[in-house]
């Protein structure tokens, strides 16, 4: 029986979660619990007002420059396959790309962090280099997480992505490629420039991070991105 993850908090580094065992540790996990747990703290108008730095966000303390086309905004999603976390934020990110705002340039990273990652990572810059994210991301987290597939060696990879529609000789030759290999290697420089600890993550213009624990809800983190990116775009 499938059980979904709790929403309260990211998969951290080492933390969370094996396919098989889902835990959930973190740092800071005992404020985090009182805050999202309600032990006396109350809210701040950001609950239905202005998100609050420090508290819906935060600004990064090693911000980088983003290459990103004028006018434009950058926002990329941190995740990982393996973490319950991205699988149930994975249908409300993807209603939100549906209706986002112009000017905001989505893309995604998958961390070098939590189980079979050494999988996950080609896999999905493969997916996005034969251009079948939109059409395979909700697939591979449902092979995970309600199929308990493990993806973890070649042969099982080829034969998911072939019962899926898939080339699947072509999808593990680009698998295998060095421009997926140098994608990889990319997003973990990214990943380690941002100190990325937990996933989900969203960071906005190399500046901002929230999440949906940091925000306490899904949607609530999309609408801090959708603010962040208007004031950057305003020149704030």
């Amino acid at each position: 029986m499938h059980h979904p993850a709790p929403r309260s908090g990211p998969c951290a580094r080492g933390a969370c979660p094996t396919i098989e065992r889902i835990r959930l540790k973190r740092r800071n996990f005992s404020a985090l619990a009182a805050a999202s747990l309600g032990l006396g703290l109350v809210r701040t108008a950001s609950a239905q007002g202005t998100p609050v730095a420090g508290q819906d966000y935060k600004k990064l303390s090693n911000p980088s420059p983003v290459s990103t086309p004028a006018g434009t905004v950058d926002v990329v999603e941190f995740f990982s396959f393996a973490c319950p976390h991205c699988n149930e934020f994975e249908p409300t990110l993807e209603a939100w790309l549906k209706r986002k705002p112009p000017g905001i340039h989505f893309h995604r990273v998958p961390v070098h962090f939590l189980q079979n990652y050494v999988n996950f990572q080609p896999m999905y810059f493969a997916l996005e280099a034969m251009d079948l994210v939109d059409t395979m991301q909700q697939k591979v987290f449902d092979a995970v997480h309600v199929q308990h597939q493990r993806l973890d060696k070649p042969e099982d990879i080829a034969n998911f992505m072939a019962k899926n529609g898939v080339d699947a000789k072509r999808f593990m030759s680009v698998f295998n490629s060095f421009g997926v290999r140098a994608k990889v290697q990319q997003g973990n420089q990214l990943m380690d420039s941002y100190g990325v600890e937990g996933v989900p993550t969203l960071i906005v213009q190399g500046r901002y991070e929230t999440s949906p624990g940091t925000a306490k809800g899904e949607e609530k983190a999309l609408a801090v991105v959708e603010y962040l990116a208007a004031q950057i775009r305003a020149g704030h």
